[in-house]
C-alpha cells in the first residue's frame, strides 16, 4: 500500500490531465482558445432540448414506391413486346398492376415468358426470414397479361426507400453546416429529425419536403400546352407541367426521360457571367455525359425542360451541342433558392415523397432553462454527496470527494472528445453518476473497518480494503455498464443520452476509485503514518 509505483502515478496523472485539458473549453468563450492551435478547441455539442432547434416527424411514402415500379415495369414491357415482334393493346398501369393485351394468340406464351424474364431476386428481411423472392407474379387470362409486384417486393422496396430516405436527408442536413443531427427511423415507415441550432426551421422543412427528383426532357411542340387543356386533348406519350416562375404558364412535356437525374455527380451555386443571375452549375458522370451530348446533339434548335418534381424550372431551346457533360440551370433564382437547389442535386434524389407529420420548434430559452435546472441539480446533488461523505467518512470522505471531482472532470472530457450530444437526460445520467460514483468507496471503506475491528493494523486493513473490495466493485459495474449498453442498443433520443453519460460515468467512476482514490488515501498514510485509524 505505501508503495504506488511510478508509472501508475504517471498514468493516473496523465488521465487527470487530459480530462482538464478536454475539458477546459467548455468553460471558455467560443472561439477563446482559436489562436492557440496545439489546445482542444472542441465543445460538448448540446442536444435539441438544451440548444434550441427543430423536430420534425417525417412520414415516408412507401406507396408511391411501389407506383413508381410500375409505372418503369410498363416501360420494360413496352420494350420487351417490341423487341419480340410482338403486337398488343392496352397497356398500362391498372389499379394495382400492369396489364397489356397481346393481339395474336400464338405469341401469348412467348411474351408471358419475356415479361416473366423482367423479374429480379429482393430479400425482404420481415418476411420468410430474409429468404430471397421473384419480384413480378405475372398471370395470363386468355390474351390478357397481369404483372403484380409480390408482397415480398413491395416490403423489400419499402425498406430500401426508407434507409436511402434516412441517408439522403442526412446529407442534405450535413450540407447546412450543423452539428450533430439526430436523424432515426420509428416505426415502420417513420423517420425522426431533431436539428440543434438550427434557426431556419422553414428552410429545413422546404429542403426535406421536396423529393429532388431531376431529369431533362423534351418539349412537345406539336401544340400548344393551352391548346391541350382547352381541347382536352392530351398527345400521347406527353403532360402538361408547370413552370415555377411567376406568375405560372403550362407547358406541354414529353413523358419520356432524356437524362435523369440521377447522372449527375456535383451541382454548385454561382451566377452567370454574362446576366449576373444566380445559377446552379451541373456535372454528369460519364453516362449521363454521353447521353445528354446526344440528346442536345440530336435536338438543336428545340426547347429543353429542366423538370424538378414534376415541375419546370426553366426550358432553354438547344442552340448547339453540349458535349462537356456540364450545364447550368437557370431560374430567376434567389442566391439562397440557387444554394438550396444545389443542396438537393447534390445529395440526391428521395426515392419517396416525405409527408411532415408533425413539427416543433424549440426555443433557445428553453434550452438555457433546462441547463440551468440541470446545473442546479447537478450542484444540490454534488453538495449534498459532499455532505454526507464527510459526515460518515471525515477525512477518507474528503479523499472520496477529491476522486469524485476527478470523475466529474473525466466525463465532461470524454464527452468532449467524442463530441457527444449532451441532451437533458444526459445531464440527468451525470447527476444520477455523482450519486452512485461513491458506492465504490462505501464498499472500501466498509471493507476497510471490518478489517479494523478484526485487529489488522492501519496499513494492513487499508490494503485489505482496497484488494477485497475490488471483485464486488467490478462486478457490480460490469452489471451497472451493460445496462447502459442495452439501454443505448434498444433506445432512442433521450434514452441514448442518457446512457451514453450513464455509461461513461460507470467507467470514469471505477477509475477515479480504484486507482485516483487509492493514490490519494497512499500518499496520507506514507506522509501521517497513522497508528490509529478511526474511520
Amino acid at each position: 500500500m505505501l508503495h504506488f509505483e511510478r508509472w501508475k502515478i504517471a498514468l493516473i496523472a496523465l488521465v487527470t490531465l487530459a480530462g482538464i485539458f478536454f475539458t477546459a473549453p467548455n468553460f471558455l468563450p467560443k472561439g477563446a482558445l482559436s489562436g492557440l492551435s496545439f489546445l482542444p478547441q472542441k465543445q460538448i455539442n448540446l442536444g435539441l432540448d438544451l440548444r434550441g432547434g427543430s423536430y420534425m416527424l417525417l412520414q415516408v411514402d412507401t406507396a408511391s414506391v411501389s407506383r413508381d415500379r410500375l409505372q418503369q415495369l410498363v416501360n420494360d414491357v413496352r420494350k420487351t413486346l417490341r423487341k419480340e415482334n410482338v403486337l398488343y393493346t392496352g397497356l398500362g398501369v391498372n389499379g394495382d398492376a400492369v396489364t397489356v393485351r397481346i393481339s395474336n394468340p400464338e405469341d401469348v406464351e412467348k411474351s408471358t415468358k419475356a415479361i416473366r424474364d423482367l423479374s429480379s431476386v429482393v430479400t425482404a428481411n420481415l418476411l420468410s426470414g430474409g429468404l430471397p423472392a421473384r419480384d413480378l407474379d405475372v398471370a395470363t387470362s386468355g390474351g390478357l397479361i397481369t404483372v403484380k409486384l409480390t408482397e415480398t417486393a413491395k416490403i423489400a422496396r419499402a425498406q430500401s426507400a426508407i434507409q436511402q430516405s434516412m441517408e439522403i436527408v442526412r446529407r442534405r442536413i450535413d450540407e447546412l453546416g450543423t452539428t450533430e443531427p439526430v436523424i432515426q427511423q420509428q416505426g415502420a415507415d417513420r423517420i425522426l429529425v431533431q436539428v440543434p441550432g438550427l434557426d431556419d426551421p422553414q428552410r429545413l422543412k422546404k429542403l426535406l419536403g421536396q423529393t429532388a427528383k431531376l431529369n431533362f426532357r423534351l418539349v412537345d411542340s406539336s401544340t400548344t400546352a393551352q391548346q391541350a387543356l382547352a381541347t382536352h386533348n392530351i398527345p400521347a406519350g406527353s403532360e402538361v407541367l408547370y413552370m415555377t416562375e411567376d406568375p405560372t404558364r403550362p407547358l406541354l412535356v414529353q413523358r419520356r426521360v432524356m437524362v435523369g437525374g440521377d447522372s449527375l455527380v456535383d451541382a454548385q451555386p454561382g451566377f452567370d457571367s454574362r446576366s449576373g443571375e444566380p445559377i446552379v452549375s451541373f456535372r454528369f458522370d460519364s453516362t449521363g455525359a454521353r447521353l445528354f451530348g446526344e440528346v442536345t446533339r440530336d435536338n438543336v434548335g428545340k426547347p429543353f425542360a429542366i423538370v424538378l418534381d414534376d415541375k419546370v424550372i426553366s426550358a432553354p431551346v438547344i442552340r448547339e451541342p453540349i458535349l462537356g457533360g456540364t450545364g447550368q440551370i437557370s431560374g430567376n433564382f434567389t442566391v439562397q433558392q440557387a444554394n438550396d437547389l444545389a443542396i438537393l442535386l447534390r445529395a440526391g434524389a428521395l426515392p419517396a415523397p416525405l409527408n411532415i407529420l408533425e413539427e416543433r420548434t424549440v426555443g433557445p430559452g428553453l434550452g438555457a432553462d433546462s441547463i440551468r435546472a440541470g446545473t442546479i441539480a447537478s450542484i444540490i446533488g454534488s453538495v449534498a454527496v459532499i455532505i454526507f461523505m464527510i459526515a460518515a467518512y471525515g477525512l477518507f470522505g474528503v479523499f472520496a470527494n477529491l476522486a469524485l471531482l476527478v470523475n466529474v472532470v473525466l466525463i465532461m472530457g470524454v464527452l468532449s472528445m467524442l463530441q457527444a450530444t449532451l441532451t437533458l437526460p444526459g445531464i440527468a445520467g451525470i447527476v444520477l453518476t455523482i450519486g452512485t460514483a461513491v458506492d465504490a468507496n462505501v464498499l472500501i471503506y466498509e471493507r476497510i473497518r471490518e478489517e479494523i475491528r478484526s485487529g489488522k493494523s492501519v496499513i494492513a486493513a487499508i490494503e485489505a480494503g482496497y484488494n477485497r473490495a475490488l471483485a464486488p466493485i467490478i462486478d457490480a459495474n460490469i452489471t451497472h455498464f451493460i445496462s447502459a449498453a442495452v439501454l443505448f442498443e434498444l433506445g432512442s433520443g433521450p434514452v441514448r443520452g442518457f446512457a451514453v453519460t450513464l455509461a461513461i460515468g460507470v467507467v470514469t467512476s471505477v477509475f477515479t476509485a480504484v486507482t485516483v482514490n487509492r493514490l490519494i488515501v497512499a500518499t496520507w498514510v506514507r506522509r501521517r503514518r497513522p497508528k490509529l485509524l478511526v474511520l
